[in-house]
């Protein structure tokens, strides 16, 4: 199954996500059925980040966004936390600071962008002024209605740098919101998590449905695509979202750069002090 080609969302078209089943599994019938799959995918995508730092020539950013309890931190744990720390980056963007407020809603995220041979993840991102900004009336239509198209121009831009988008909407059901949000309650090394909003933004569901729907129809484009993923079961979503990032990335048809030095010359001089430590060796016996 090509999983970029099923959960793309496609340039100009509307999404409607009550017509995404958040149940869906594919030919899959269980974690048992999809692990080899997903053990191949996070494999591979080790391969390809490291072709990603050592070419040096471009970047890929990774944005996550759900509601809560979708599986955000578990998506970049399982599947991203693979990938060498040393060319691999997470930001989680909270709620705005001062100085931030102080600028234009981009200003933050600009500079969080990836630079070149990295893999930024921004679990959730610039789409929350779109989203939670409507939503919750922080600021007038007239402001974030006209955001969408500065969040194109604004990918557009970091797509003519060298940086390769992937945009991720992790979709679940309320009831398996709910399911998670219990595992909370009943865990207590998960009580850090829980949070009063987390039940009041449940109200406000349909707001955020028809937020999201709109966002992202109107922002995936043929240079920064959306991805709807199905994530009620998490083994699915792991095995989805490595394949999509895992195929975005062999699409760059990355090379490994050549090498700076004469390595003919190095490797003389290398064999040369081998076999000189070798008899070394063997004089002291």
């Amino acid at each position: 199954m090509d999983y970029r080609e099923a959960f793309l969302v496609g340039n100009g078209s509307k999404v409607k996500l009550d017509k995404i089943d958040p149940d869906f599994t594919g030919k899959h019938v269980d974690k048992a059925s999809a692990e080899p799959e997903i053990e191949a995918q996070v494999e591979t995508l080790q391969e390809l980040q490291y072709l990603l730092y050592a070419e040096n020539k471009r970047s890929l950013l990774i944005c996550l966004q759900a509601m809560d309890a979708a599986g955000k931190d578990g998506t970049i744990k399982h599947v991203l936390g693979a990938m060498n720390p040393q060319g691999c980056r997470v930001h989680a963007f909270k709620a705005p600071s001062q100085e931030e407020l102080a600028h234009d809603f981009l200003w933050r995220v600009h500079a969080q962008a990836p630079a070149r041979g990295e893999v930024a993840i921004f679990n959730r991102s610039h789409y929350e002024d779109v989203l939670v900004a409507r939503v919750h009336d922080l600021v007038p239509k007239e402001v974030w209605s006209e955001r969408y198209e500065i969040i194109n121009d604004f990918e557009r831009g970091l797509v003519a740098g060298g940086t390769h988008i992937v945009k991720i909407y992790l979709h679940i059901s309320p009831e398996e919101q709910l399911r998670r949000f219990k595992q909370r309650l009943d865990d207590p090394a998960r009580h850090w998590k829980i949070s009063q909003d987390d039940y009041q933004e449940r109200k406000l569901w349909p707001e955020y449905m028809k937020a999201y729907e709109e966002a992202i129809s109107k922002t995936s484009t043929k240079e920064a695509p959306w991805y709807a993923v199905p994530a009620n079961h998490k083994w699915f979503r792991n095995l989805v979202v490595s394949n999509i990032v895992a195929e975005t990335l062999k699409s760059l048809d990355m090379q490994l750069p050549e090498p700076k030095v004469d390595i003919r010359k190095i490797m003389r001089e290398f064999h040369a002090a081998e076999t000189e430590q070798n008899r070394g060796v063997r004089h002291k016996e």
